[in-house]
């Protein structure tokens, strides 16, 4: 008899046992409603490989009992198709759990339509491509489209744990002392996937030979092998994790392209492409700014890339980014701008929108004195006009202040000493 791998046999049974996605299967979210209210909708399940998309189908099915079929769009054919709408006839519904659903082709489709419209078959897509841009309207207009969010480190330990304890499904049975850095690493090295963490574990134990007690240890170097990671050196806590992130943000900010590669191959080696990316994005708007505004549409750009290629290759845009930040001009007048501005919103300095400024698009409203003397830019010369637009608590704040490190701020920096040096109306046109 084939023994099924370890991530198999650990998937849920019930909508309680799954691991994260909290914002989907937490207590009182959708889909908890959903199954709680046995009033389940199509939807479109997506996100990485491995964070549970088909454990959250197979947990709603165990939890409302209605007959559950798994498919697969590419390897399956109609005739498959069939037998599953057949069932469904007979039972008055099936759940179908669909894999990748974004390669249904035309004639499947619409074979489904009719079995989607009337209810019999509640469709449960899954797929890792953002459903918006490869899935046919036709399938995506009769689902519900909900995004899954990558395994946090926690989240996964909780499932290594767990499937260490669970005697009928998972390793129980096996008397084993794994190390805590290895489970560690395990739960980090897997980048949030959870398939390839379980079927790791279970191989490090199931090659690793007891000792003369029968204890099967497991150390890290054993789980470094099972899963062909190295460790990222951290501490328990994550300290040095932490540290890695922050002197990585540091070099670039500092135009330290040497350092910055440096602190980027560490985080590639750990294969913490979820960190990179969030970093990235955030050095381009807050550390370049408006000094290189391309700056931040490019990383956004080299890390979809790096996403969609994985590792190995995506270290290739990620690093083609990492320098462009590094020696691009800097400038953090956004971020200043926008705290100061909120520093004073939390402070209670706000005060009332001006008149002239208020909404007056109802009857009644020039009754009231809004939008009254409002002056429209767009009949002055330049599209500018000096009318007050702040709450008269803080008219003569200025919250914004220029820095002249790159080209485009500097053109900014102008217009906006212009504007603010104005003491008279431009011409009308």
């Amino acid at each position: 008899m084939t023994i099924k791998p370890l991530a198999f046999r650990m998937r849920p049974r019930s909508i309680g046992e799954i691991i994260g996605q909290e914002h989907l299967v937490g207590e009182g979210k959708i889909i908890y409603r959903m199954v709680k209210a046995k009033q389940l909708s199509s939807m479109i399940l997506y996100g990485p490989p491995g964070i549970g998309k088909t454990s959250i189908a197979s947990a709603i099915a165990g939890s409302t009992q209605f007959a559950f079929r798994t498919l697969n769009a590419v390897t399956n054919n109609k005739k498959d198709m069939e037998i599953v709408a057949q069932e469904a006839k007979m039972s008055g519904k099936v759940i179908l759990l669909l894999d990748e659903v974004h390669r249904l082709d035309k004639a499947k489709q619409d074979f489904l339509l009719p079995y989607l419209e009337n209810g019999m078959i509640t469709l449960i897509g899954a797929t890792t491509i953002n459903p918006y841009h490869a899935i046919n309207p036709a399938i995506r207009s009769r689902c519900q489209i909900f995004e899954l969010k990558s395994l946090e480190a926690e989240d996964m330990a909780i499932a290594l744990e767990r499937a260490l304890q669970d005697e009928e499904h998972g390793l129980g049975g096996y008397k084993t002392r794994v190390a805590d850095e290895a489970l560690s690493h395990l739960a980090s090295a897997a980048n949030g996937d959870l398939r390839s963490a379980l079927n790791a574990l279970e191989l490090a134990v199931i090659s690793t030979e007891p000792d003369d007690e029968g204890v099967i240890e497991v150390d890290l170097a054993t789980a470094e092998e099972c899963i062909q990671k190295k460790s990222f050196s951290h501490d328990k806590d994550g300290d040095a994790h932490y540290d890695v992130l922050s002197a990585f943000q540091k070099s670039i900010r500092g135009s330290d392209v040497n350092a910055a590669l440096h602190y980027l191959g560490r985080l590639i080696e750990a294969g913490d492409i979820v960190s990179i990316a969030r970093r990235l994005i955030v050095i381009a708007y807050e550390d370049i700014g408006l000094a290189n505004p391309q700056a931040g549409p490019r990383a956004l750009a080299a890390v979809e890339a790096a996403e969609r290629l994985g590792f190995p290759e995506g270290r290739i845009p990620l690093a083609d980014s990492v320098v462009e930040l590094c020696l691009s001009p800097k400038s953090n007048s956004g971020i200043l701008a926008i705290d100061a501005a909120l520093d004073d919103i939390h402070s209670g300095n706000s005060g009332d929108v001006p008149d002239h400024l208020k909404d007056a698009h109802y009857k009644g409203a020039k009754e009231l004195g809004r939008g009254i003397d409002y002056l429209y830019p767009h009949n002055y010369e330049n599209g500018w006009v000096k009318q007050q637009y702040l709450p008269n608590k803080l008219k003569s704040k200025k919250y914004y202040q220029p820095k002249k490190t790159g080209k485009f701020e500097q053109a900014l920096a102008s217009v906006y000493e212009k504007i603010e040096s104005s003491e008279s109306f431009p011409r009308r046109k």
